[in-house]
Order: structure tokens, then C-alpha cells, then sequence
């Protein structure tokens, strides 16, 4: 028997997924351990093998890869807690990181914040003018040489930077991506100054115009390279020496994974990988059950992850913010807050309630937790509205205390605002309700569609909880809660069932049309780079595939729109299809009649992924049919349970999901306990079992 095993790493908990070539299918939850997550990738691993029964070494003997969604980089940028760098650049251009091209003040804020322009500010800059050295060279924009590499001064620089104590540098030269021989001559000199110390250039890391943002991916990129690297090779070597014979992988934030020895080159593209399992799982689990256009939402312990598919496909996007820095990089489009069922409920200066974005995290974690943690959580205020039974959680493996819960909320919470028990408890539900709805919301509208034409499928531990209302509050009709082996793992599924995916991307603008032999020669280099990348990954595919896209724009415009371009040879009719294609696309995100090609097109980025399919696919069984089984035999009691602050305390059946077979059909309100998550069906709603564990929520 072999397996495929996915892991996904939260900031609470641990999931674990594992699928095998004979069908089975297992999942897993374990604590998280900060600041250590390896320990809890061991731990969730060592659960997943007792519930197959066998030992870890058992287990690993017969895994043939394991891909790991891994928040290392992640947390690195965001805390600030990463590899002391230097920064290499051309002759006159060192300020433009901190200049920050004025975009440094605004990247990644809200329309709100940034109207409020008097109270924005630069974000800390990424590392010390000291450390930022100057080198004479000059590429032009044609890539020829203007000015050779003064191969002295960048001994010098690195010398300084070597005494200064760096523990990597990242290099970006001005028009590099045009030709990258300098920053290449310079790597192999910092390596003839300083073996095996860690480099980054910005012509392999980020080969795209567009000065300071190219500059800060690749300072961001090589600041956290050390700290995957430091990650991985450990875990590496406990896997190894466990039996794991076959590869570690990592997933990236374009879905698709990278082999751990590799991940660390390109480390950026790590930074959002714990966010795009959930999609990527979403997008196997639609194709079953023949969704195209799927909102996945998770409410983990610590954040609120939003993603989307349209039409079979995921929403990517080229750039994305940490801190409002600029990050160009070919991504899943998922957007979070920090709005997990560990959030913290607070009441601000103003008085007013807030929830998140500060998580209890797995330690202490919430008050009913019982471990030390005294502030309120969404997790307490679920349990004192009688929605999570004290006794279930994690299966009965973790039992909670309501006491602490109310306790909690009392002191922080209903004094505070001068609310009884239950108005303090309603209240953060309600604020959690409305700030999870409107990142929905956001996030679908932004995109350029109407929530109305999706399905939203919900997971992670708290998901199921809260989902049915920021599904109805956004106009969806059906939910879907996945469940069966998948509950609360759905993401550490979507590892398992992902592929190994290389982009490659260069800027080479110019006008459009482009001639057709630029476009050929420009895609097939790519190609050629991401095919072999895929042959360095050490893995066995069952095919090979690539997907193109250029990046065009109107002229004068600063921003474009990502276009599919067909593979194979292109010729002169091909161009015009390409530019017929952006133009739906355009219109399809900003609204129909907002193109305009008077105003010319201009082609900037090409970009090539190439997808190698991984042998072993989740195939997710069918459960037991009801056949006649009364609904009545899985009710393991009612209770009183306030679910809509509008509708009150209810006595709820309370329905235990081991026992309830495909076809169940119940009306709300419900709520189904399972061992790793629980189930809200509201009143008015009506839920049934699908053939595979899931449970879908219709809204009248």
C-alpha cells in the first residue's frame, strides 16, 4: 500500500490528511506547536498513523510523498523575525526601496484607510541603508550593456556586509530581467567571498519590470529563504530517519507544490501556501460534485481565509501585500483576517467590540480551553450559546470548560459594555458573523462577480459553525460543509490532492500587437525553464502540462489584466484572438463597455506554469444510505441553544454525524456534532447528506 499524505500547519491545530492507492482515506488533528511547528507536523503525523494502526515508521515506509502547507515564511514577514540580509542594487538606485515609489504608504490598505490619508504611514523599511550597497553596472532596457559590472566594488560590498555578520544577500539590478548576466557574475562572487552563503536574485526570483516592487519581492524572498531552509531541512531529516523514502513537498501560493530543496530558492512563492489548500481541495471536491463557481471559506483557530473558483479554475492574482509591501508573484487569490474561532474579543478605547485580529492561538488558547488563556474568544462565545457541547470537542478528546467561557466574556466583555452573560456572548457571535459576511463579500465583489452565482463550501473547525450565516448574509442559496474523512482537514486534503506546479515568468513589454515570433520565442523559453525545473523535483509524474498567460494593458494605464494564450505554435491570426480574449476578460472584471482599444494595448509579462500531475489522487468513498434508517436514530438529545439572536434560545436537536447516512434530510435548527468540527443548520434552512459525508445547507 502506498500513501499520499498532506499537512497542513495552523496557528492551533495541525491537520492531516492521508489517501492510499487502495482507497483509503484517514484524517488527523493535532495541537500546533510555536514556535516549533515541525514538532506538530510529527505529531499530526504520529495521530494519522494510530488511526491507520500503525506506528510512524510504519506509516512513512509506505508514504510515497508528503505535501506541506508550512506558515514559516509567512510568520517570518509578518513578525519581522527574519535572516539578517544585504541588498546589492545598481549605482544610484539604493533609495528606491525606501522611497517605497510612493505606493509604500498605501500597498494593501483598504479604500477606507487610505482615504484617511493624514493617518497612513511608510511601513518599517525592510532593512538598514547601511546594509544597502551601491554597485557601478548599467543594463538598458533592451538588455544590452551600458556600463560593465565593476566586479571591485562588489568585492568590497560584500566584504563590508560579510563583517556587518549577513546571513544572506539579494541582489536586483536595474533592468536585470532583460539580462541577467551581471547579477549572476555577482553571485559567483559573493560565493567565491562567502560558500554556500544564501543569495537571491531578483532575474530568477522575480524577472519582471517594475523596479521597487521587483526589488522587494526579492529582499522579502531571500530574508525568509534561510528561515525555510532552517525549517525544512530539519523536518527532512526527521521524516528520513522515520522511513519516509519518497520526497517532502512544499505547497506554494500558485496550489501547487515545490520540492522542499527547492522551495527555499524561491521563497516568496511559500508565503501563502497554508492559504491555498482549502482551495485547491475545493476545486477536486467541486469537480465531484459538479460546482464550477465555488466561494471556499475556512474559519480556523487563528484566521478567516476567503478564496474563490470560477469556472473550474481558481482566482489567481499577480500581486499581493505583507506589510504593505508589494509583492509580485503569481498567486491563488485568497484573502484572510484574523477572524479564527481563537480570536480575541475586545473592547477598544472607543467602546466599541471588536473581534480579532490577536488569536489565543494553541497556547494558552481560549479561556474554556483551561490552560491559562483569561481573554474572550469566538470558540467561548460558541460554547456559552450552548452551540458547541463541552463534552464533543475534538471527538471528547479535549474537554472545555462554559464556566471559564462565561467567566471570560463577563469580565471582558459584559462589564465593559455593560451586557448580561448572554447579551456578551450574543454580541461577539454577532460581530464575528458580520466581519466574516463582509470579507466575503469583499472579496467576491472586488474580483468582478456576484456572490449569488457561487456555492459556498465551508471548512476548518469553526467553519461549519458560523457559515450559514455569511453564507445567507451574501445571497448564496447552498452550502456545503465538507465532512466524512475530509472534516475539519480540508485544506491538509487539498495538499494531498494537489500537483507540483513551477511558474516562470519575463517582462518584455512592448506594443501590441506583438509579432508572433516574439511570442513564440518568449513562451517556449519559459517552457523550457519550468520543464526542467520540474525534472529537478526528484518525483515521477503521470503527465506533464503547461498553461500560459500575458499580461496586457490599455496604454497609460498602470495595471493589467492577466489573458490566457492557447500553447503551441502561435501565429498572426493567433495575436488577434489574444487581444480579443483580454478585452472579454476586461470587461468581465470592470463591466460591460468599460474597453476601450482606441486607446492601443500593450503587451508586459509572459508567464508559463507548468503542472506535474502527482501519481496518487484522493478518491473520497461514498457513505452507508439511510435505505429506510430513521433520521430519529442519530438524535443524541436536544438542548437550549441560541443560534439567531432574532429567534432566541431554542430546544435543538442535537444529531451526531457518525450516525446519520446519505439522503438524512432535516429542517432547522439543527446541529450535527462531528469529532473534529460542528455543524449549524439554522431555522429555515433545510440540510441533507450527500453521497459523500457532505452536508449541504439550502436556504429558503
Amino acid at each position: 500500500m502506498s500513501y499520499a499524505i498532506g499537512v497542513d500547519v495552523g496557528g492551533t491545530f495541525t491537520d492531516a490528511f492521508a489517501s492510499s492507492d487502495s482507497g483509503v482515506v484517514v484524517s488527523a488533528k493535532s495541537p500546533s506547536t510555536p514556535p516549533d511547528f515541525s514538532r506538530g507536523v510529527v505529531g499530526a503525523l504520529t495521530e494519522l498513523a494510530r488511526t491507520l494502526g500503525l506506528t510512524l515508521d510504519q506509516l512513512m515506509a509506505d508514504t510515497s510523498y508528503v505535501c506541506h502547507g508550512t506558515t514559516s515564511t509567512l510568520n517570518a514577514l509578518v513578525t519581522g523575525d527574519t535572516a539578517k540580509i544585504g541588498f546589492l542594487t545598481t549605482k544610484g538606485h539604493r533609495d528606491s526601496i525606501y522611497i517605497m515609489n510612493i505606493e509604500g504608504r498605501y500597498a494593501g490598505l483598504g479604500p477606507e484607510q487610505i482615504q484617511n490619508f493624514v493617518r497612513t504611514n511608510k511601513p518599517p523599511v525592510l532593512l538598514p541603508k547601511r546594509r544597502a550597497k551601491e554597485i557601478t553596472e548599467r543594463v538598458d532596457y533592451a538588455g544590452d550593456v551600458v556600463v560593465k559590472l565593476n566586479e571591485n566594488e562588489v568585492r568590497a560590498a560584500v566584504k563590508e556586509l560579510l563583517d556587518d555578520g549577513v546571513e544572506a544577500i539579494a541582489v536586483s539590478y536595474l533592468w536585470s530581467f532583460r539580462n541577467p548576466a551581471h547579477e549572476r557574475r555577482t553571485r559567483e562572487i559573493i560565493h567565491e567571498l562567502a560558500p554556500g552563503l544564501f543569495v537571491g536574485l531578483s532575474s530568477d526570483i522575480c524577472p519582471k519590470i517594475r523596479e521597487y516592487s521587483r526589488a522587494a519581492t526579492t529582499i522579502m524572498s531571500t530574508q525568509v529563504g534561510p528561515t525555510l531552509r532552517k525549517y525544512l531541512e530539519p523536518l527532512m531529516r526527521d521524516l528520513t530517519s522515520a522511513g519516509l523514502k519518497g520526497p517532502l513537498l512544499v505547497m506554494q501560493g500558485s496550489g501547487g507544490t515545490v520540492a522542499a530543496q527547492d522551495a527555499p530558492n524561491h521563497a516568496i512563492t511559500t508565503i501563502g501556501s497554508v492559504l491555498t489548500g482549502g482551495v485547491v481541495g475545493g476545486l477536486h471536491l467541486g469537480a465531484r460534485l459538479g460546482h464550477r463557481n465555488i466561494i471556499t471559506t475556512d474559519v480556523g483557530g487563528t484566521t478567516f481565509l476567503v478564496g474563490m473558483i470560477v469556472d473550474n479554475n481558481p482566482v489567481f492574482t499577480t500581486t499581493s501585500f505583507i506589510n504593505q509591501y508589494t509583492i509580485n508573484a503569481p498567486m491563488m487569490r485568497v484573502q484572510s483576517i484574523g477572524s479564527g474561532g481563537g480570536a480575541i474579543a475586545w473592547v477598544d478605547p472607543g467602546g466599541n467590540l471588536r473581534v480579532g485580529p490577536r488569536s489565543a492561538g494553541a497556547a494558552p488558547g481560549p479561556a474554556c480551553y483551561g490552560q491559562g488563556g483569561e481573554e474572550p474568544t469566538v470558540t467561548d462565545a460558541d460554547l456559552a450559546l450552548g452551540i458547541l457541547n463541552s463534552k464533543f470537542f475534538l471527538g471528547g478528546k479535549w474537554p472545555l470548560k462554559p464556566e471559564l467561557a462565561t467567566q471570560a466574556l463577563r469580565e471582558k466583555i459584559g462589564k465593559p459594555l455593560k451586557l448580561n452573560d448572554e447579551e456578551a456572548a450574543v454580541a461577539v457571535f454577532a460581530v464575528q458573523n458580520s466581519q466574516t459576511a463582509d470579507l466575503v463579500r469583499r472579496s467576491v465583489l472586488e474580483a468582478g462577480y456576484d456572490p449569488r452565482d457561487f456555492v459556498v463550501y465551508a471548512f476548518g473547525g469553526a467553519g461549519p459553525v458560523h457559515a450559514w450565516a455569511y453564507a445567507k448574509d451574501i445571497g448564496v442559496r447552498e452550502l456545503v460543509v465538507p465532512l466524512g474523512p475530509t472534516a475539519a482537514a480540508f485544506s491538509a486534503y487539498g495538499l494531498a490532492a494537489s500537483d507540483i506546479i513551477i511558474s516562470a515568468e519575463l517582462s518584455d513589454p512592448a506594443n501590441f500587437p506583438v509579432d508572433h515570433k516574439v511570442l513564440n520565442r518568449n513562451f517556449e523559453n519559459l517552457e523550457q525553464d519550468v520543464l526542467g525545473r520540474l525534472k529537478e523535483q526528484g518525483v515521477k509524474f503521470r503527465a506533464i502540462e503547461t498553461r500560459r498567460e500575458l499580461d496586457i494593458r490599455y496604454t497609460l494605464q498602470i495595471a493589467e489584466v492577466a489573458t490566457p494564450v492557447k500553447n503551441g505554435k502561435l501565429d498572426e491570426a493567433d495575436v488577434g484572438v489574444i487581444a480579443s480574449d483580454f478585452e472579454k476578460k476586461y470587461e468581465t472584471l470592470y463591466g460591460k463597455g468599460t474597453g476601450y482599444r482606441e486607446a492601443g494595448l500593450q503587451a508586459i509579462t509572459y508567464r508559463v506554469f507548468g503542472t506535474g500531475m502527482l501519481p496518487l489522487k484522493p478518491v473520497l468513498p461514498e457513505v452507508p444510505k439511510a435505505n429506510g434508517r430513521p433520521l430519529s436514530s442519530a438524535l443524541k438529545e436536544r438542548r437550549p441553544v441560541l443560534m439567531d439572536p432574532q429567534v432566541g434560545w431554542k430546544e435543538t436537536p442535537i444529531y451526531d454525524y457518525q450516525q446519520l447516512a446519505a439522503g438524512h434530510t432535516f429542517e432547522g435548527p439543527a446541529i450535527v456534532e462531528a469529532p473534529t468540527t460542528t455543524v449549524v443548520v439554522a431555522q429555515g434552512n433545510q440540510a441533507t447528506l450527500d453521497e459523500l459525508g457532505n452536508i449541504v445547507i439550502r436556504f429558503s
